[in-house]
């Protein structure tokens, strides 16, 4: 019989995350997966059409069973936010009590919000089950950064949660070796936690340029950013760069795309018309993450930001992986290990975070690289992918957790 993995991830298909193809990859390899979601809404901060409290509440998608529960849709307020992430717990506690899903594990997708984790944590203590844990965000850090909350009792309460989360999870994966440490000084031992990097979908590969509708055809040095568009990018730091570039005669030699939406996108469009740089922008509409490939090929190089802050240095966002799988040049506004990447690939050039004269700095010298030195930088980065981000050898150890009979043992020490 086909061991069944239990999903609990609040974002999943449509909305464009990589637990939709870690699911579709183990229903290739012939686990049964039900994913338990919300209603569709991010990054627009509503229900996307044909879907809603009474529409498409369950669905299929690759082999995946779907089950939608209730919540509040994210909307562009803090209040809106703060309802969405109470909604989904408190939506999953009750299909908790009341489901009749009898998996063999759950594995929990942890980008923002943590609250997710709940539900999950909680069917797997009544089923007495192994309990799998993939964090993407770090909490409570997270949650300081995005929402300037500093209050030491909300702080210290979102704490307990995570410590609670933490203890009732048979084994924590985290995305870059620095979040291993992070959640290792919580407390939690270090055997218990593993570092598993992100993969990039099959579909991120080296594409052959040609004409697309989004990008002019031109003679313009083309670099694009694709993804949200939030606070926690620092997006903000391209219109001052271009007002730079552009007091070095360079305004119409290189364009900015910026592929998305997110809650941070109109005040970017705004901050780029007070700077008067317009001209140096080309905003393009979220697009199908099958398409961004394609429009990665019709760019020299692709762009990565991040705020300057502690917690984003140990941060490697997932772009990156789909940037390098792509074979194209990247260079980044960051600290930490996104810069340790790219100097380790030789496949992009960064700067500081927030620094916007050193970035205009790299653009002009990524710029004035000749088609063959930006050909080399864009293979460095492929060949550093497949060489640490391979998704069929990331998928195979994962099978090796799951077959693991020791998780087992250790989950009578966890529950007791």
């Amino acid at each position: 019989m086909n061991k069944h993995i239990l999903v609990v991830a609040q974002y999943f298909y449509p909305e464009q995350f990589r637990i939709n193809d870690i699911c579709t990859e183990w229903v290739k390899k012939g686990y049964k997966v039900t994913v338990i979601t919300g209603i569709p809404n991010y990054p627009q901060g509503k229900y996307y059409p044909g879907y809603g409290l009474f529409k498409n509440r369950t669905e299929v998608y690759n082999g995946v069973d779907i089950i939608r529960i209730p919540l509040v849709p994210r909307g562009k307020s803090s209040l809106m936010l703060a309802l969405n992430y109470i909604s989904f717990v408190l939506s999953g506690l009750f299909w908790k009590v009341f489901t009749k899903i009898n998996a063999d594990y759950v594995f929990i997708f942890e980008v923002s919000p943590m609250t997710q984790a709940l539900p999950g944590v909680w069917y797997a203590k009544k089923k007495k089950i192994p309990c799998y844990l993939y964090v993407q965000d770090l909490w409570p850090e997270n949650v300081e950064i995005i929402t300037g909350i500093t209050n030491k009792y909300i702080i210290g309460a979102i704490g307990k949660m995570v410590d609670y989360i933490y203890l009732h999870c048979d084994k924590i994966f985290a995305t870059s070796r620095s979040f291993v440490q992070a959640i290792a000084n919580r407390g939690v031992k270090k055997e218990k936690i593993s570092y598993w990097p992100q993969y990039a979908e099959d579909f991120y590969t080296p594409k052959t340029k040609s004409v697309v509708p989004e990008i002019p055809d031109d003679d313009v040095f083309n670099i694009i950013f694709t993804g949200n568009i939030g606070n926690a990018q620092g997006l903000e730091i391209l219109p001052a760069t271009a007002k730079s570039l552009k007091e070095k005669k360079l305004a119409h030699r290189i364009r900015f795309n910026i592929v998305g939406d997110g809650r941070y996108k109109q005040e970017l469009v705004e901050l780029v018309n007070k700077k008067d740089v317009a001209e140096m922008f080309n905003f393009i509409p979220r697009q199908p993450a099958i398409r961004i490939p394609e429009l990665l090929a019709n760019c020299e190089v692709a762009f990565q930001c991040l705020t300057d802050n502690p917690l984003f240095a140990m941060t490697i966002p997932a772009k990156l992986q789909s940037y390098m799988a792509c074979g194209i040049p990247v260079i980044s506004s960051s600290n930490g290990e996104t810069n340790r990447i790219l100097e380790e690939s030789e496949g992009g050039l960064f700067s500081p975070a927030g620094d916007e004269q050193k970035l205009a700095s790299i653009i002009i010298d990524i710029f004035n690289k000749t088609p063959e030195q930006l050909l080399e930088m864009g293979s460095n980065a492929r060949k550093y992918y497949i060489e640490n981000f391979n998704k069929y050898d990331l998928m195979n150890e994962m099978d090796s957790y799951f077959d693991s009979n020791l998780l087992m043992g250790d989950k009578e020490n966890v529950q007791g």
